[in-house]
């Protein structure tokens, strides 16, 4: 299986393949509604209105494999966009560690974060930079969505505008 080969249900129910995505800068984050981390949506937001247009996606993924989600799909949709104006993709709650853990994320913590480390999910808003090339970059929780690594890996990974 490959990154793209996903399928994934969106946090309204339809389906969509990460294929859909393939020639995307995208962002795919696992995130939680009620963490201390949860301010980083308004900093995923801003990257999603700033480099959208130009092909870039920040993917939602909600998990309460950390304790700290919402029940619903409706009480997740809702929080994020009522608290923090969310426009990028949100996806159906999933597993990002154990036995249950979604396939996306199997093969997503494959990938090493910048100590060389792989493995597990150790938290809420771990982040996966995947370039249309297919290349995984990993940042964990810590690293903030608008931090200059991230920012100047999305910038690099767009095409340039005209001059």
């Amino acid at each position: 299986m490959t990154l793209h080969d996903s399928t994934l249900t969106t946090i309204r129910g339809d389906q969509v393949s990460l294929a859909d995505y393939r020639d995307t800068v995208t962002l795919i984050v696992n995130t939680a509604s009620r963490c201390g981390l949860t301010p980083q949506y308004a900093q995923l937001e801003d990257l999603q209105r700033t480099y959208g247009p130009r092909g870039f996606a920040v993917l939602g993924f909600p998990s309460d494999d950390f304790q700290q989600e919402l029940g619903t799909r409706e009480e997740i949709e809702t929080f994020c966009s009522t608290t923090y104006g969310v426009t990028f993709p949100m996806f159906d709650k999933v597993a990002v560690n154990g036995a249950a853990r979604h396939p996306l994320f199997d093969e997503l913590t494959r990938v090493p974060d910048a100590d060389g480390e792989a493995g597990d999910v150790r938290w809420n808003f771990e982040k996966f930079l995947v370039t249309p090339d297919g290349a995984v970059h990993r940042f964990r929780s810590g690293v903030e969505p608008r931090d200059p690594q991230i920012v100047d890996l999305i910038e690099a990974s767009l095409p340039q505008r005209p001059s």
